[in-house]
Formats: structure tokens, C-alpha cells, sequence
């Protein structure tokens, strides 16, 4: 009896890999396509939080999540930006990947804060070591002694000077240092302030309004100021998209947010929150002022007749949809939002283009 040999035949560059890994690859890859699937089915924003957001539900790495989108697909409501930004916004884990980046963006500031005081100091003292130095040196200099210079005031005389030139040296190497700090934290600045901005309306971000609210939120517990939170929501966007193009609906959200910016201040704070909501804060006002506010902002874009550029075609009267509560307290405020969100959906359900305050 002939025994047989399992040969495994391997291309020429490649090197076999384990079935171990083999199988957690596929896994991965296995992962990844469901997250794109899910991610077109449902028509939702491409971004690193949401992807992680839907990752971690459907691997099952987060129970909870998992169950929240299992029971949305069983109940067939829809599961939509505005839904998943709800979910986002409950889950602690989620608020800790946001603050990733902006804790990193701390302790890089702080360091580099830390080195130019650091770098600053150095330079005052050599400064200082250089100026008494050099006086040291124009002593020893005028120093006569009788007959010929003694060899060991020479040889001071020629370290003083070597000890004085390294102490310049220093002193313009920590200078340059001193100027690359500084520069890295300019830019460092600059990138926050890029990272707190949408470039397509040119608002700011979730990242910075979710930043204003809890600062509103504490400033008004503090200041015993009132303090109300709004979402909106452009009505039939996704008709917008369907039927003019996604070119043609980013110019219809530039026209909303050139609208609501004209009404933006020191107390009515205003950004895109995702896709076509946008949010906003009413720093002083009640309910009923900041729904006055809010509803004459909703008047003015439902009077306006925006035409596509491209084919000279109007998009007909693009409206949007409002919910509006008041924050309770500093502990409220994640809470208010979802309330917020709530209230949209009745103004969804109620026919659209209309503020309702919760």
C-alpha cells in the first residue's frame, strides 16, 4: 500500500499562511462587506463613527448596540442618519472614540506648550551666561601682564572664547527650537479649527457643537440662564438627490446654511450635525422665543424658490422640518438632544415644514 503525501502548492512571492489566520482574515473581510452593504442599503453618511458605530453592532462586539439595530429592523421603522446619530449619542463608547483625537490634540498642545516655556527659559539664560561671559572675556583681554602674555591667560583667554561661542550655539539652537514650537502650535491651532469646520456649508461641525453644548450647558447652570437645543432636517432631500444629483443637493444644503448663518451669533449657536440635519443653540432664550427664532428661519427658506444651476430647472420650494426643547440642566443635555430628535419626528409625521417644540 502506496501512502500519500497532502502537498500544498504555493505561488511563487506568496508565502502560506496559517488557516488560523487565514480564517480571521476572512472574517474581517467577511465584516467589512457587511458594514458597506449595510451602509448602502440604509443610505448613511460615510464617516469613521459610523462605521465604527455599525462595525462594533453587527460583530457583536457591542451587545447593545446589536440589539438596538436588530430590534429597529424587526419593528421595520427606518434606520436612518438621524436614528443612528440617536444611538450614537446613548452610547458611552461612542463619546469615548470622539474624544479620542481631541484628548490627543490636548496633550500634544500642552507638551508643546510645556516645551516652548521650557525652550524660552533656556534662551534668557544662556542670554544671560553669554552676556557675562563675553564681560569675563574683555577682562582677561585687557589684562598686561609685564613681559611676554603668560601662556595659562592665553590659554584661558582661548577656552573662554570656545566656551563663549558654544553658549552661542546654544543659545541659537534653542531659539530655532523655540520657533518650531511655536509654529507646530500654530498649526496645531489652525487643524483644530479645521477640524471644527464642515467644508461643504463652511459651519461648524458635529465635533464643535457637540463641544458648545456641553459649554452652554454648564454656562448656564452657572449664569442660571435658559438654554434651548433645536434639530432640523431638510424635507424630501433624498428626492432632492434622486432626481438632480448629489452635486445638486450639496448646493441646495450650501443655500440652507447660507440662511440659517445670516441668523448665527453669540446666542444662537448653529451647525451641521450629518448628512442634511443641522443643529442649533439658544443660549438665554425660552421655548417660546427660540421656536419664535427657529419658525421665522423655516418662513424665510420656505418663501425661496432655489433653481438648479446646472440645468436651469428649479428644485421647486425646499423646506425643512424642526424640533425644539429646552435643556434642564448640565445633565440634560445629551438627553435634550434625543428629545429634540423626538420632536422632528413629529414634525416629520405631521406633514413637514413646521417646528415642533417638545
Amino acid at each position: 500500500m502506496h501512502s500519500t503525501t497532502s502537498v500544498k502548492i504555493v505561488e511563487p512571492g506568496l508565502t502560506a499562511v496559517p488557516a488560523q489566520q487565514s480564517r480571521a482574515r476572512q472574517a474581517r473581510l467577511d465584516l467589512l462587506e457587511r458594514i458597506t452593504e449595510f451602509v448602502m442599503k440604509h443610505d448613511l453618511n460615510v464617516t469613521g463613527l459610523n462605521l465604527a458605530t455599525i462595525g462594533t453592532a453587527l460583530s457583536g462586539a457591542n451587545t447593545a448596540l446589536a440589539k438596538a439595530f436588530v430590534a429597529r429592523e424587526i419593528s421595520r421603522q427606518p434606520i436612518d442618519q438621524r436614528w443612528l446619530d440617536s444611538v450614537v449619542r446613548l452610547d458611552p463608547e461612542s463619546g469615548d472614540r470622539r474624544n479620542e483625537l481631541e484628548d490627543l490634540m490636548d496633550r500634544m498642545e500642552l507638551s508643546l506648550s510645556r516645551f516652548a516655556q521650557t525652550a524660552r527659559d533656556a534662551v534668557d539664560t544662556t542670554s544671560e551666561h553669554r552676556g557675562a561671559l563675553g564681560q569675563e572675556i574683555e577682562a582677561l583681554a585687557q589684562i598686561q601682564p609685564e613681559g611676554s602674555p603668560s601662556v595659562e591667560l592665553e590659554r584661558m583667554l582661548e577656552l573662554s572664547r570656545t566656551m563663549f561661542d558654544r553658549v552661542c550655539e546654544v543659545e541659537n539652537a534653542m531659539a530655532r527650537s523655540q520657533a518650531e514650537s511655536d509654529q507646530l502650535r500654530a498649526s496645531l491651532a489652525e487643524a483644530r479649527t479645521e477640524a471644527d469646520i464642515d467644508h461643504l456649508t463652511d459651519l461648524p461641525n458635529r465635533r464643535a457643537f457637540e463641544r458648545r453644548l456641553a459649554s452652554m450647558a454648564e454656562q448656564a447652570v452657572a449664569k442660571d440662564a435658559r438654554l434651548c437645543v433645536a434639530i432640523l432636517d431638510v424635507d424630501h432631500f433624498k428626492a432632492v438627490n434622486d432626481t438632480h444629483g448629489h452635486e445638486a443637493g450639496d448646493r441646495v444644503l450650501q443655500a440652507v446654511a447660507a440662511l440659517l448663518k445670516r441668523h448665527s451669533s453669540d446666542r444662537c449657536f448653529i451647525a451641521r450635525h450629518g448628512g442634511e440635519e443641522f443643529v442649533l443653540l439658544f443660549y438665554g432664550f425660552d421655548k417660546d422665543a427660540a421656536w419664535r427664532k427657529l419658525d421665522g428661519m423655516r418662513r424665510q427658506q420656505a418663501g425661496k424658490q432655489l433653481i438648479n444651476r446646472e440645468t436651469n430647472k428649479s428644485f421647486g420650494r425646499i423646506t425643512f422640518s424642526g424640533g425644539l426643547v429646552e435643556v434642564e440642566d448640565m445633565d440634560d443635555a445629551q438627553q435634550a438632544l434625543a428629545r429634540a430628535d423626538a420632536a422632528l419626528y413629529e414634525a416629520k409625521a405631521a406633514g413637514r415644514d413646521r417646528i415642533i417644540a417638545g
